[in-house]
């Protein structure tokens, strides 16, 4: 369960992949709490809150009454797509949900979700799980 207001960028170096990791593996980012401004985390607060979620109390930046976060899981893989499901979590209780279709002939999501940190947490969950299946990254470091 990442923090929704994650945007990931590449794999957090010196990180190992973890299956445990909700986006797949560790990464690196920005975070986008405060629309006027992206901020870089330090590794700590990547490792912790970022790419854990449940930020509240971890975080100063965290919005004290927004969701706290998400996650992200495979439900179908065949025929050329890759089904995502997301759920987006305010005090680990559901609060928005639905579902993403990656096509491997576009190479892309489609459509995409109109979140930019969801969008590119789940291109980040993707990429860790096709790489895990041995085939080529789409995007992402």
């Amino acid at each position: 369960m990442a923090c929704p207001c994650f945007y990931p960028v590449a794999r957090l170096h010196g990180a190992p992949q973890s299956p445990y990791a909700p986006l797949g593996d560790t990464w690196s980012g920005t975070c986008r709490a405060e629309p006027a401004s992206e901020w870089q985390p330090d590794d700590a607060t990547l490792r912790r809150a970022c790419n854990f979620g449940y930020v509240r109390g971890k975080c100063p930046r965290a919005p004290a009454d927004g969701p706290d976060a998400v996650r992200f899981s495979v439900s179908h893989d065949q025929a050329g797509t890759v089904r995502i499901d997301w759920v987006v979590e305010k005090a680990q209780l559901p609060f928005a949900h639905g579902a993403l279709e990656y096509s491997r002939a576009a190479g892309a999501f489609q459509p995409a979700h109109p979140d930019a940190c969801i969008a590119r947490q789940a291109q980040a969950y993707l990429n860790s799980y096709l790489t895990r299946k041995g085939e080529r990254n789409p995007g992402l470091g």
